[in-house]
């Protein structure tokens, strides 16, 4: 990538009005898919009227949040910018690690040509029908060398600049457990990013955890204990829609975990419509309850082309293509949207539920 797309003018109209508007994010999860978020990021942060009050993410979500913020510590916005931009690269094939972790890698996201159809089907073989803990009995994990390579977790404890919620799914209790940033490491992320069938659990403190998506994609209710910020963007990366019934056995196993993905997160919004429509009748005092403005920067429309086995694939060409996606519909969303950050929120819950 040229630097300058990286150093790029601030959008929507950023530099022309000095106003500081707060947001905080909520970060979905979807492996690949993430590189979409990282083009949304890179966009936000370009625009120097937004500040960051908290930043709440499960799997890719936390990988993107905690690389951000690693980012933030080195050198501000610029820093936040480049790290996301030297993470995402160094994890496609065609970036920087080495043989051994290039080749495991590989071998669990991208490993075999999914473009066809014999490999794909000893691909879901291998995932669907052998565990992990027979397949990968070594637990190897490329991610945790990766992630330590490119983020200093004490750093990321000691950071105030804003808070940052890491979430995981509880496999004895089926909770969501998410974590703080002054308690974060690398076990925490990896906790968040944990598929099940790909890797074996991730045990912290003898609990063992599996992707957070599967009880928060991402987990809402931090933002509303954690920060007196009313405004919470959610970069959605999965659909709530797809207007086409699965067939094959793979499409119907997709759009299940696409479906279990967002289930936690609309039972969150609905908890909000209820309470925002009880603080506008009265019922419920807004010195004691914050009003949430929801707002979506949604890419599950364009991200809706792109097959399920895409979120697996590490080539550099996707991540690049999705990165450029993200930052369109994220200028996009930001000439609409900005005037009403702290004002009101621009995702219509009804209709959403509606259409869900």
């Amino acid at each position: 990538m040229r630097g300058n797309e990286l150093e790029g003018e601030a959008t929507g109209g950023a530099g022309q009005q000095k106003e500081k508007k707060k947001i905080s994010l909520a970060l979905q999860g979807g492996g690949s898919h993430g590189a979409f978020t990282w083009g949304v990021l890179d966009t936000l942060l370009a625009d120097e009227r937004l500040e960051i009050a908290a930043v709440t993410g499960s799997s890719a979500g936390a990988m993107n949040a905690v690389v951000m913020t690693q980012g933030f510590i080195e050198n501000g916005r610029a820093g936040a910018r480049a790290k996301l931009a030297e993470f995402w690269r160094s994890l496609s094939v065609e970036g920087q690690m080495n043989p051994i972790q290039r080749e495991v890698f590989r071998m669990f996201f991208s490993g075999w040509p999914l473009q066809t159809q014999i490999t794909r089907w000893w691909a879901d073989l291998v995932t669907h029908f052998a565990s992990p803990y027979d397949f990968n009995p070594l637990n190897l994990n490329p991610l945790r060398d990766h992630l330590l390579r490119m983020v200093d977790f004490p750093s990321i404890r000691a950071f105030r600049d804003y808070p940052l919620y890491v979430g995981a799914t509880n496999v004895h209790t089926s909770q969501i457990q998410v974590w703080h940033s002054e308690e974060l490491q690398v076990e925490h992320v990896l906790a968040s990013a944990c598929l099940p069938f790909i890797f074996q659990a991730v045990e912290i403190d003898g609990v063992p955890y599996w992707d957070g998506g599967y009880r928060g994609n991402p987990a809402l209710f931090p933002l509303f204990y954690g920060t007196k910020c009313p405004d919470i963007v959610i970069v959605q990366i999965t659909p709530f829609v797809r207007l086409s019934t699965p067939q094959s056995a793979r499409d119907i196993q997709d759009r299940l975990n696409e479906i279990t993905f967002n289930g936690a997160l609309m039972a969150e919004m609905r908890a909000v419509d209820f309470v925002n429509r009880l603080v506008d009748n009265g019922k419920l005092s807004r010195d004691e309850y914050l009003r949430i403005n929801l707002h979506c920067i949604d890419g599950s429309s364009y991200l809706e082309a792109y097959s399920a086995v895409t979120k697996l694939d590490s080539s550099w060409h996707l991540m690049e293509s999705l990165f450029h996606l993200g930052k369109k519909v994220a200028d996009q969303w930001l000439v609409t949207t900005f005037d009403s950050i702290g004002v009101k929120g621009t995702l219509d819950l009804r209709r959403a539920f509606t259409a869900a």
